[in-house]
């Protein structure tokens, strides 16, 4: 009985063995080559000069605005300075909101003037202003709950403080009242809407931000005032007394405009047509330089790059680097790549973006075919010495490769540690001096190892069609 089923499970074990998926591995030499890398990057002032020159010769680069065309030909060039192969524009459409001037103030029961910045596609005040009595709200949900008699004609306020955290997780439900609050508020018959500032400073500095806005729906005057203001705009209304503020902004749509994501390639020497990619975009908010957010990610992806480029072998896959158009107001970059070039998603093997600023990365999550684990292995033995921990098997690759996720492209999440990251996001503090150059150079380390052992792996990571649209990040 023994004898003659022992054949048949040997059988059994070789047709599996013969049928299984192979799995992905990065070959001895090519792990070394990334410690090479890696230790390069160490050392290298690649990503810190091209911030420098960005933010010097740039400087803010609100979507649609005055800089827009000049932060494009500006990539342009620095690509082709970097020895890039190959330098492409791809366009794309979005609405263009302008903010011209904005100024708050409480007049009763006491003045005091006000911190205030406007939001993304908010409208104009009318003319004058608004002047109405503040009504308070310590949450979303609270909002959500209230009856239009509570709000309607007033200026609802939602003051919800974010704490610090190396993951940064606060920024979630921050980033949740700045966006769909407005909307909200004009659904219950508000006259405007402002928020304590999505931020973790005490700086009088507010932070500013897209909403969103149903496309029929009421839309009101929309603002942030800083962290200090909200304070004392809740000390006076814990008096008991109506307090009246005053809100005027001019802003506003002024029609479509047409950017474009800057693209460029470090061909592959085996597999030129499969694409490691990576990049940042290059947009930022117009009140400070856009430093941390997201010339970091930009310059980290081409310096990235670049020394990939400077080997005297290519890897075997392609590396290429997107400079994404306007993230801040939607992700439209991020959302014309995917529509451009979601019939290659197979070709686009694994992919991340840089979009948390300058600071150590310390945390990699990887949303991969569990054939690819191995592979990642691989990078983490690379990766580890440099701080970094295995995080979880969900990633989405970053806010304007997660469109490409979504079709199907396998991606990883890379952690920055983003303790301090919102106390400069999205306000008139994020600058250069804001980097710092040993934590840079260690994320363009952490980004060159990944990419190039990706670009010389043996196998691929799971990208396809539809392959990963119920993963990603919480």
């Amino acid at each position: 009985m023994v004898l003659r089923v022992l054949p048949c499970l040997l059988l059994a074990l070789l047709s599996a063995s013969a049928n299984a998926t192979p799995i992905t591995t990065v070959p001895e030499a090519a792990i070394r080559q990334a410690i090479a890398l890696r230790d390069q990057a160490l050392k290298d002032e690649k990503a810190y000069a091209v911030l420098e020159s960005l933010t010097t010769e740039i400087g803010p680069r609100l979507a649609g605005g005055v800089n827009d065309q000049k932060a494009r030909d500006w990539a342009v060039a620095k690509f082709r300075a970097l020895g890039y192969d190959k330098v492409w524009t791809e366009p794309v459409t979005f609405p263009k909101w302008v903010r011209r001037s904005e100024s708050a103030a409480l007049t009763a029961p006491y003045a005091q003037q006000l911190a205030v910045t406007a939001l993304g596609y908010s409208p104009a005040t009318p003319k004058g202003g608004i002047t109405a009595p503040l009504v308070l709200f310590d949450s979303l949900d609270a909002l959500k709950a209230a009856k239009s008699e509570d709000v309607k004609n007033k200026i609802v306020f939602v003051s919800t403080r974010m704490h610090a955290h190396q993951d940064g997780h606060e920024y979630g439900t921050g980033s949740r009242i700045r966006s769909r609050g407005p909307a909200i508020a004009a659904q219950l018959g508000a006259a405007a809407f402002v928020l304590r500032s999505a931020g973790t400073d005490s700086q009088r500095l507010p932070h500013t931000g897209m909403t969103q806005w149903e496309p029929e729906g009421r839309r009101i005057p929309a603002a942030a005032v800083s962290n200090p203001d909200a304070d004392l705009m809740e000390a006076a209304l814990r008096r008991g007394q109506p307090v009246l503020m005053k809100l005027q902004l001019d802003c506003g749509l002024e029609g479509d405009y047409t950017g474009a994501n800057v693209i460029a390639e470090i061909r592959g020497s085996e597999k030129p047509d499969e694409i490691v990619i990576l990049g940042g975009h290059l947009d930022s908010w117009d009140l400070g330089t856009g430093a941390i957010d997201d010339g970091a990610g930009v310059a980290i992806s081409m310096a990235a790059g670049a020394l990939i480029g400077d080997l005297p072998q290519p890897p075997r896959r392609t590396i290429r680097v997107v400079a994404f158009a306007n993230e801040e107001a939607g992700l439209h970059g991020g959302k014309a790549y995917a529509a451009a070039h979601k019939h290659e998603v197979a070709q686009h093997v694994l992919g991340a973006e840089a979009d948390m600023g300058g600071d150590r990365i310390w945390r990699l999550n990887a949303s991969v075919k569990p054939e690819a684990l191995p592979a990642i292995d691989a990078m983490m033995q690379v990766l580890a010495p440099l701080g970094v921990s295995r995080g979880s098997e969900r990633a989405n690759g970053g806010p304007d490769l997660s469109p490409m996720h979504a079709e199907g492209m396998a991606a990883l999440s890379l952690s920055n540690d983003a303790t301090r990251y919102f106390d400069y996001h999205h306000t008139a503090d994020d600058t250069l001096d804001k980097i710092d150059p040993q934590q840079l150079a260690q994320v363009v380390a952490v980004y060159v190892s990944w990419a190039y052992m990706a670009a010389a792996a043996d196998g691929d990571f799971g990208s396809a069609p539809g392959m990963f649209k119920t993963a990603g990040e919480n």
